[in-house]
């Protein structure tokens, strides 16, 4: 009975714009209402935080159902999807995942999630790419090995969201499967595929609406002339008739922005935010400033400064509230996920590269397991959690502050490595973490450490107060 009503609901919702209108707002008071005014144990301006950011989602979500550029078959699988990621930041855990089974054999929660690279190739050759992704020779990882690491997190993890990052994903194909064969397999389980957004056809968009699992975050560096000079003349236009593709289907996608000193006054502008999700319709945002790990240690005067990730913290709190425009920034938005999320414990997530080697983090190029030498020795990911170099990452979060939400230490510097870099070389990295590539560990030497710590001394300073003030108070 309760399922027949609550589809009775979603047919309302996604044909009637009044009903629509409604619902929305009932649905808003009651976040708030569980996030914020139900809530004694977290700092009320986090949760305030929360609500902002899941207020925002909503109502992009809505924005873009107004528009018709998202599908009623893409609204009526995601629906679950989006029910569990408000019950997740509400409770601090999703009540639903059985995670019994994993606890006892691990003595710990499942990761909340993978970023999976599959493969490092990639058509495009994007100055500081984190990923140093290069040409059809680069490697990656064999397609039964890709399966067999979505069907341990779908089994094991009790998990149903998965995040493809590479290298270009959808250049990935083993013996004539690619990943959308994963995505039909898989089909109770959601993806956020990171892409360069040159290989949206109309069929390859009608497939995703199909489908209905899977919303493409697309990267820009800004308007057409900052895109292009980054990823290559000509990219801007693929990308917007790729959009263009994804409207028509009625597939929700997303834009990805690496943050640089070259753009970042172009990001401090409301029309550049107004562009994007009014005009091109996306329907989430993500940004990531950029770092100078991979080929990025050779360019690194293309970090966002201190003060200018300040102005770019400010622009975020103001979009989600004046704009309800869904963004985060990945260090930026630490208050929503209390802080770093690596290190695959603490509700956190693992990555695993296209070589198969288990890292804490996408930005954290170091690993001290592979997934190839786990499956060889019948061991399974889990198993990668309990490296020293895991726990050391565990612990700090802990310390940091999720063992006292009431007083944590500053989330609007969460990330172990980039915030706290002393820190993270003193007491998270061992000695038997391994550096993913060359340019990874380039970072050990001397001009990188010194850069480092001065860039985290300056944060601090700036941030500390922001921090007392609007949060701890």
């Amino acid at each position: 009975m309760k399922t027949r009503i609550e589809n009775l609901a979603l047919d309302a919702y996604t044909h009637s714009k009044i009903v629509r209108n409604l619902i929305t707002k009932s649905i808003d008071k009651r976040i708030h209402k569980s996030i914020v005014e139900s809530d004694s144990e977290n700092l009320t301006a986090v949760q305030q935080k929360k609500y902002d950011y899941l207020s925002a989602l909503l109502y992009s979500i809505k924005r873009n159902i107004d528009k018709n550029y998202i599908s009623n078959n893409f609204i009526k699988k995601t629906g679950a999807f989006i029910s569990s990621l408000e019950v997740s930041m509400v409770e601090d855990k999703d009540p639903a995942r059985d995670n019994s089974t994993f606890v006892e054999k691990y003595g710990m929660d499942p990761p909340m999630f993978i970023v999976l690279s599959p493969t490092q190739k990639c058509n495009l050759n994007c100055t500081g790419c984190y990923a140093g992704s290069r040409a059809a020779t680069a490697p990656s990882i064999p397609f039964e090995t890709v399966d067999k690491i979505v069907e341990e997190v779908h089994d094991s993890f009790n998990g149903r969201f998965i995040t493809i990052s590479g290298g270009e994903p959808f250049m990935y194909s083993d013996n004539g499967k690619t990943l959308i064969d994963i995505f039909e397999k898989y089909n109770d389980m959601f993806f956020l595929v990171y892409t360069n957004g040159t290989f949206f056809t109309k069929e390859l968009s009608k497939r995703l609406e199909e489908l209905g699992n899977v919303t493409p975050a697309i990267s820009v560096e800004g308007y057409k002339e900052h895109t292009d000079k980054r990823r290559g003349k000509g990219v801007h236009q693929k990308i917007m008739k790729g959009f263009e593709n994804l409207r028509n289907a009625g597939v929700p996608f997303g834009v990805s922005v690496t943050a640089t000193s070259e753009n970042v006054d172009v990001l401090l502008e409301e029309a550049f935010y107004d562009y994007y999700f009014e005009e091109q319709g996306a329907t989430y945002m993500w940004q990531f400033q950029f770092m100078p790990i991979g080929k990025g240690n050779e360019v690194f005067d293309l970090v966002v400064q201190p003060d200018e990730r300040v102005k770019m913290y400010r622009m975020w709190e103001r979009m989600l509230k004046e704009k309800n425009y869904s963004i985060a920034d990945f260090w930026n938005s630490g208050v929503l996920t209390h802080g770093c999320i690596a290190y695959g414990a603490n509700r956190g997530y693992i990555y695993i590269d296209w070589n198969g080697n288990i890292m804490p983090c996408v930005f954290v190029p170091f690993y001290v397991d592979n997934v190839f030498e786990l499956y060889s020795k019948g061991k399974s990911i889990g198993d990668a959690l309990h490296s020293e170099f895991m726990k050391r990452g565990n612990n700090w979060q802990k310390e940091y502050g999720l063992n006292n939400k009431s007083q944590p230490g500053n989330w609007l510097m969460p990330c172990s490595i980039r915030d706290h870099f002393k820190d993270f070389r003193e007491n998270i990295l061992t000695k038997d973490a391994v550096p993913e590539n060359q340019e990874a560990a380039s970072i050990m030497n001397k001009d990188y450490y010194e850069k480092m710590i001065r860039y985290d001394q300056k944060l601090e300073k700036l941030t500390s107060e922001i921090w007392e003030k609007e949060y701890l108070r």
